[in-house]
């Protein structure tokens, strides 16, 4: 099978610099195309911040991702620019950077960012949806093997996910609720199922009704 080319690299001021941080702080990275973001994406945010005891959480919005169409993906710049009119928690930042370094898969930007920031204690949030589906991505066991991940619940998601191929395979690895501030200082692999207060909301179900009242 041949491997598709690397995306050029684009570097936009403003738009694909990282986040100011120092050593020793907690950071939930948070990744996906936010196209367009909504307040699901808030609301896990300030969860994941709440319950892990994070410093801060950055958003990655990637410039594609390779399991998704890309018909209807916004330039970059419109949703890094949405995005951080929509967050404004002091502690969440949003960012483009992947676009930067030429990254299209998660185990590229995971690990660039452990090399380089060796003192930051990373942890990777996902919905439990995309855990369903996370034994399909790049090198899903190594990215458990790179940094502890935070599975937020989905509604109808939830019971699936815990079942899938990935957590199934995960499952002596995985953190009870109560240990959640202890995630981003452990040993990987590692992992926790967060629940709690859920939204419905999806950027696929938001871009098709914006079709339909388009179209009306």
């Amino acid at each position: 099978m041949s491997l598709s080319p690397r995306p050029p690299r684009v570097t936009i001021p403003g738009i694909t610099d990282l986040p100011a941080s120092a050593p020793g702080m907690t950071i939930g990275l948070f990744g996906g195309s936010f196209n367009p973001p909504h307040e699901g994406h808030r609301l896990v945010s300030e969860q994941v911040l709440k319950r892990l005891g994070l410093d801060a959480v950055w958003w990655l919005v990637t410039p594609g991702n390779p399991l998704k169409d890309h018909g209807e993906l916004a330039p970059l710049p419109e949703r890094v620019e949405a995005a951080r009119k929509m967050m404004r928690l002091p502690d969440v930042h949003v960012t483009g950077f992947e676009a930067a370094h030429g990254f299209r898969y998660t185990f590229d930007t995971l690990s660039f960012l452990r090399q380089t920031m060796p003192s930051r204690h990373f942890v990777w949030i996902m919905g439990a949806d995309s855990l369903m589906s996370f034994h399909r991505w790049d090198r899903w066991r190594d990215i458990a093997g790179l940094m502890p991940l935070a599975i937020y619940a989905r509604p109808g998601a939830s019971k699936k996910a815990l079942f899938s191929r990935a957590a199934t395979a995960l499952a002596r690895f995985r953190y009870d609720e109560l240990d959640a501030p202890l995630l981003p200082y452990a040993e990987t692999p590692a992992w926790v199922f967060l629940t709690g207060l859920m939204s419905a909301l999806s950027s696929t179900e938001i871009r098709a009704r914006l079709r339909q009242n388009g179209s009306a």
